[in-house]
């Protein structure tokens, strides 16, 4: 009985310890894309979603372009790249979406 209880703890404690790994965390600084000059001269707006891979010092160490278009999408990483989140026990990853 004593070493099923102790399997129960340890699944507790590792579904306790994902379901914290997996929150959001928190931008303590963030950068506002700049809007590019062609764009504006295309008068185009959209969405940019990147996924963010973030240290746990809280800086960006990764950026991967998921969609959104190609003229924004550079604006869009240079300034996410600029973010900073909370410090956390371990590397993360987010998923964003910038409008222009």
């Amino acid at each position: 009985m004593t070493k099923l209880k102790y399997i129960l703890l340890g699944a507790i404690f590792l579904v306790g310890s994902a379901s914290a790994a997996d929150q959001e965390r928190e931008v303590v600084r963030r950068e506002q894309p700049e809007y590019p000059p062609i764009a504006a001269r295309m008068h185009l707006h959209g969405t940019v979603k990147l996924k963010i891979w973030i240290n746990p010092d809280g800086t960006v160490r990764r950026l991967d372009y998921i969609g959104g278009h190609p003229l924004l999408a550079e604006s869009a990483l240079k300034a996410v790249k600029g973010w900073k989140y909370e410090p956390a026990a371990r590397e993360s990853t987010d998923t964003v979406a910038l409008k222009f």
